[in-house]
């Protein structure tokens, strides 16, 4: 049976922290590090109702893209949603681990993961990581031999599509692809787009590297809508997915890498879980 710090391990090589932004707050945030796992859950964001599934399910870790935290905490009481959340986590002994922004740029995290189901061709990084990185951390798939100045390392991605497509055709695509029913966008239905950018999350910052690396799209999950009207003035066509659609996918193939990784400890993603954005 493995152990919390056994666990992180693991993460950390799928996900080093060496790439999270320096605003981030990841890693291990609560609990034992010693502690033996036999029971692993992973989710988009830790919300009372999937930390009462974990507390129902008897879960040892919960990993959690979005961080608990984030914001500077001076008393853990239940008089706030916060306090209450840390509370329960700690009375029931289940430790909590984020990647958040570390795997957003990791060689096989979300951006990498979603330009490849978008079937991308030649996909780097819009910026690429500037982090020294262990290679078999910086991509685990690398030889000791080879150079990390690696080009899957770094922050959103970009690639083309192996022909153009109407801009209509393609959000039908990226709806099957997410199983999504709707999504919000910028563009007119019949321009064709060949290279695409892709940033999940709340990412539209970077409209301007996908301009500059000659994008006809950029894909995220949310932005505000200055952003969205300079995105059409410079003619760069958008896919809002919503952040949930963006981004959970990527923390169910968390959850079957980490079960590959400790066969013997059950690990799934929160059926409690769902996007609390409802679409009409």
């Amino acid at each position: 049976m493995p152990t919390v710090v056994e666990v992180v391990r693991c993460l950390q090589r799928l996900a080093p922290l060496e790439l999270a932004e320096s605003w981030d707050n990841v890693g291990l945030l609560v609990g034992d590090s010693e502690r033996p796992v036999q029971r692993i859950m992973t989710c988009l964001t830790l919300s009372p109702d999937v930390v009462d599934e974990a507390a129902r399910e008897q879960v040892n870790l919960i990993v959690t893209h979005h961080p608990l935290m984030f914001r500077k905490i001076q008393r853990i009481t239940a008089d706030s949603p916060d306090g209450r959340v840390l509370l329960q986590l700690i009375e029931s002994k289940i430790a909590v681990y984020s990647s958040h922004t570390g795997y957003d740029s990791a060689a096989g995290g979300i951006n990498q993961q979603l330009s490849e189901l978008l079937e991308l061709r030649d996909i780097a990084p819009l910026r690429p990581a500037e982090c020294t990185v262990p290679t078999h951390l910086a991509n685990p798939a690398a030889t000791e031999r080879e150079n990390f100045a690696a080009p899957l390392a770094g922050a959103g991605r970009y690639g083309t599509l192996k022909s153009p497509e109407r801009l209509a055709d393609f959000i039908e695509r990226v709806k099957r692809t997410l199983s999504v029913t709707r999504l919000q966008y910028v563009g007119d239905d019949e321009m064709q787009i060949q290279r695409v950018a892709v940033a999940c999350g709340s990412a539209a910052e970077f409209a301007t590297d996908a301009t500059q690396r000659g994008c006809d799209l950029l894909l995220t999950g949310e932005s505000r809508f200055h952003s969205c009207l300079e995105g059409r003035t410079n003619g760069l066509a958008m896919i809002l997915t919503g952040h949930y659609a963006s981004e959970r996918f990527a923390m169910e193939q968390m959850a079957r890498m980490l079960q590959e990784s400790f066969p013997d400890t059950r690990v799934w993603a929160s059926t409690n879980e769902s996007d609390p954005i409802r679409w009409c």
